[in-house]
C-alpha cells in the first residue's frame, strides 16, 4: 500500500484542541497537509486554526464529542464538502478518571469507556468509507496500557485493550477484503501534556505519567510517519516496550512490581490540585502542548525510532549476530 506524502494529504485531527493532538496538527499544516481539527472545546480549537493560518497553513475547526456518533460524522461532512476526500485521521480523543475500582461510579466508567473506546470505534465506522474511495490510514492512540493495566485505572485501561481489540479485528477485516487502508495503534508510555490536569483523581493526588515520561513530539514523529508508511504498531519509549515484554513473559511479577510501583508514586505525590476537570463538559480552554513535567521528559526514544526504521533495526541485528559469530569463530580458533 502506498501513501501520498504529507504535502498532499488532507488530515482530520480528532483531540486537538491541547497536547499530542495539538502538536500533530500544527506538524501536518508545518509540512503542507490541509488540516481538519475537532475537539470539544470551540475555543482551543479557534486559537489553533489561528495559529495555523498565520503560519501560512489551511485548517478547519469541527466542536466535536467523539462519544456521539452523529457528531463524529459530521467532521467527515465538513472535511469531506471542503476539501473532497480524508488521506488520514489521526485519533487522539481520551479521558481519564483515577480511581479504585471500588469507587468508580458506573457513570464515570461509561464517560471513560464511551469517548476512548465507543469515539475511536466511531471515528473508524464514520471515515473508512472516506478513506476507502482513495487510500489511506486511520491512526488511533491507544496506550501500553492496551496491553499493561495500572491500578486505579480501571475505566481507562479497559477502554485501551478495547481499543487494541477491535484495531486488531479490523485490521484483519481490511486485508482479507484488500480495502487500501492502513490501520496504525500508537501505543504511548507516559506522555507529558496537560491530560492529567483535566483528569478526574479521587486519589487525594495529582494524577502524573509512569516512569518514564515522553515530551509530546516523540508521539507526533511517530504518527506522521505512519501517515506515509503503513505500520501496524508502534510502542513510544523503550520502558513501555519493555513493561509489555515482562507482562507477556512474567505476568504475576510485573504486576506485583507496578502495583508497588503505582501505590508507592500515590503515597509520595503531590496534593491533588484544584482544576476543572474535563470528563463531563469542556474545561476552560488549555491549549498547551507540554504539561508539568518538562524536567522529568526525553525528547526522543531511540527504540521507537527504531521501530519506525525496521531496515536499520535489521541491519543492526544483522550486524550484532555476524560480530557474535565472528567473535566465536575466532575465538574457536585461537585456542
Amino acid at each position: 500500500m502506498k501513501l501520498k506524502p504529507v504535502h498532499e494529504q488532507v488530515v482530520v485531527v480528532c483531540g486537538a484542541s491541547s497536547g499530542m493532538g495539538r502538536q500533530t496538527a500544527l506538524e501536518f499544516a508545518r509540512r503542507g497537509a490541509k488540516v481538519v481539527v475537532a475537539s470539544r472545546s470551540q475555543e482551543g480549537l479557534d486559537s489553533l486554526v489561528s495559529q495555523i493560518e498565520s503560519a501560512g497553513g489551511t485548517a478547519v475547526a469541527v466542536a466535536t464529542d467523539v462519544s456521539d456518533y452523529s457528531q463524529v460524522k459530521n467532521v467527515v461532512r465538513r472535511a469531506l464538502e471542503r476539501f473532497g476526500r480524508i488521506d488520514t485521521w489521526a485519533h487522539f480523543a481520551a479521558t481519564s478518571v483515577y480511581a479504585p475500582f471500588r469507587e468508580t461510579t458506573p457513570e464515570e466508567f461509561q464517560r471513560v469507556i464511551d469517548v476512548n473506546l465507543l469515539g475511536a470505534a466511531f471515528a473508524a465506522m464514520a471515515v473508512l468509507p472516506a478513506l476507502s474511495q482513495h487510500g489511506g490510514a486511520l491512526i488511533e492512540i491507544s496506550s501500553v496500557e492496551a496491553e499493561v493495566g495500572l491500578p486505579n485505572q480501571s475505566a481507562y485501561s479497559a477502554s485501551k485493550h478495547g481499543m487494541r481489540g477491535f484495531m486488531d479485528v479490523l485490521r484483519m477485516e481490511i486485508k482479507h477484503e484488500r480495502i487500501p487502508v492502513s490501520v496504525t495503534n500508537i501505543m504511548p508510555s507516559g506522555i507529558n501534556t496537560p491530560f492529567f490536569n483535566h483528569a478526574r483523581s479521587k486519589t487525594g493526588m495529582r494524577p502524573r505519567p509512569t516512569s518514564a515520561i515522553y515530551q509530546p513530539e516523540t508521539v507526533v514523529r511517530a504518527v506522521i510517519h505512519a501517515a506515509q508508511h503503513p505500520i501496524e504498531e508502534v510502542v513510544i519509549g523503550a520502558s513501555g516496550g519493555l513493561a509489555i515484554l515482562a507482562k507477556r513473559l512474567m505476568p504475576k511479577l510485573t504486576d506485583a512490581v507496578i502495583t508497588w510501583l503505582a501505590y508507592r508514586s500515590r503515597k509520595s505525590g503531590r496534593p491533588r490540585e484544584t482544576r476543572q476537570e474535563n470528563i463531563f463538559q469542556p474545561g476552560t480552554a488549555d491549549t498547551r502542548i507540554h504539561g508539568d513535567f518538562d524536567k522529568e521528559s526525553h525528547a526522543t526514544s531511540a527504540y521507537t525510532w527504531l521501530q519506525l526504521h525496521p531496515g536499520v533495526r535489521r541491519t543492526l541485528g544483522g550486524a550484532i549476530l555476524a560480530g557474535a559469530a565472528t567473535a566465536l569463530f575466532w575465538r574457536g580458533h585461537t585456542r
